[in-house]
């Protein structure tokens, strides 16, 4: 219609009614561009929301599996330690409990990541969308690191690991594994991480099985040895979860702790 009207107007030569139409189809175009570009904004910044809450949430998870990982490398660190006490006769124990931190010597944890939200931001080239400089950073910082799969991959071939499985019967490594290994912990509770692997047990094996199982243990001439790196390399893994990356931990466990 306007554009009809804008063509009378040029053939009449009216040129007052031609700069009017002008001016409406000019600022029509300008109204349109705008709107365009607020609905654009718009659509960005819940964009930028949505992607902020999903990624606090993937960091709560982080926080809590990074804290896990902390407490349960403590308890294996014990149980190592415990063992080559034993041996040294600095801290004797009896078989039963020599074969359990034995066994508890060769765990290791590796927790499932939350990183769906990041990968999703990394591989759209969106992580520019979270604007918040330490949410951003520390998501980059855990996500990127190959800490905790280094730790993981020293636990899962530690020779430790090795000596137990082939020097204990089935019969035994079934018991330690049923009744001292690893207690479930509910995601995002904090208070079953501590004392998940380091709590009281029993063996309910006959006493001479489990006496076989420490001495067989005992003899084999690369345990001390072994019992010696994974202490090593666990103080190692501790140091680094909790002070190499201590800024890190320290933005991750803020981020947890903020309000919805």
């Amino acid at each position: 219609m306007i554009l009809r009207s804008l063509a009378t107007a040029l053939r009449k030569q009216d040129w007052f009614t031609v700069v009017i139409e002008t001016l409406i189809v000019v600022f029509g175009v300008f109204l349109g561009i705008q709107l365009g570009n607020w609905n654009e904004a718009r659509e960005t910044q819940e964009r930028a929301k949505d992607f902020s809450e999903r990624l606090i949430a993937d960091l709560r998870y982080e926080a809590w599996a990074y804290d896990y990982l902390i407490e349960y490398n403590k308890d294996v660190r014990s149980a190592a330690r415990a063992a080559l006490d034993s041996i040294s006769g600095a801290a004797p124990l009896s078989d039963e409990q020599f074969v359990i931190n034995a066994y508890r010597a060769t765990q290791y944890k590796y927790n499932d990541r939350g990183r769906a939200t990041y990968d999703e931001l990394i591989s759209t080239g969106e992580i520019g969308l979270i604007e918040d400089d330490t949410l951003r950073t520390t998501a980059i910082t855990l996500f990127t690191t190959t800490l905790l799969d280094v730790i993981a991959e020293e636990g899962r071939n530690a020779p430790i690991r090795e000596i137990f499985r082939r020097k204990v019967p089935a019969k035994v490594q079934a018991a330690v594994l049923r009744e001292c290994g690893d207690r479930f912990v509910p995601t995002g509770d904090v208070d079953a991480i501590r004392g998940s692997l380091a709590y009281d047990c029993t063996l309910s094996v006959p006493e001479a099985d489990i006496a076989a199982a420490a001495t067989l243990l005992r003899s084999d001439e690369g345990l001390v040895e072994a019992l010696q790196i994974r202490f090593a390399d666990l103080e190692t893994a501790i140091t680094d979860l909790e002070h190499v990356n201590a800024e890190m931990v320290a933005d991750l466990r803020d981020i947890a702790d903020r309000e919805d």
